[in-house]
């Protein structure tokens, strides 16, 4: 007797990756404006953020794995990484000497690379992911990445948003995922 296992489909899963995307980006502006204020709301808010976007990352493994599986695994890391430190820092476990949004950085990068790559996606979107990954590489000095903030967020929030707003509204271009997918277990065999 075979057994049947459903999975879910691509565009699910994008839309599903766009919900804990955009809940980490609303928690974490809010914890970079008004959390600090009341220290338990921004580690909430920051714990929150982390959470989805370990969600979002995994989802998004998934989404990109036919593009490239080990580039998208080390792509996957790099965010698993970053968000580890980030919550080992905020609950000062640890306190590291590289920024987190380095991790993101990287991360973005090659989201960004892994979009331009098939074509399920807008390659603008990849664009402005790249763009993204520059701004918050920044913090690589964090002198500059400091002084540079204001202008990195504002672009990583448009960036990340407009990713997470076509993720959430269209998902991905099925067929063309389905044949990338395709074509990557072809190559494999």
């Amino acid at each position: 007797m075979m057994e049947r296992t459903t999975e879910a489909s691509p565009r699910f899963k994008a839309k599903l990756a766009a919900v804990f995307y955009l809940v980490t980006i609303l928690t974490g502006v809010f914890a970079a404006v008004f959390g600090r204020r009341i220290e338990g709301l921004f580690y909430a808010a920051n714990l929150i953020a982390d959470a989805c976007y370990v969600i979002a990352t995994l989802l998004l493994y998934n989404i990109f794995k036919p593009v490239n599986r080990s580039l998208s695994l080390i792509t996957a890391l790099f965010s698993l990484v970053g968000c580890a430190i980030g919550v080992l820092s905020l609950l000062r476990l640890a306190s590291s000497p590289i920024h987190t949004l380095v991790f993101f950085g990287f991360y973005c990068l090659l989201i960004g690379y892994l979009i331009f790559r098939p074509t399920f996606l807008p390659r603008i979107l990849g664009a402005g992911m790249v763009i993204a990954g520059l701004g918050w590489l920044t913090f690589l000095s964090p002198p500059l990445g400091r002084s540079l903030f204001p202008y990195t967020m504002v672009s990583g929030i448009i960036c990340e948003g407009a990713l997470t707003l076509w993720l959430l509204v269209v998902g991905v271009n099925e067929q063309r995922w389905k044949a990338q997918a395709s074509a990557a277990a072809e190559s494999q065999s």
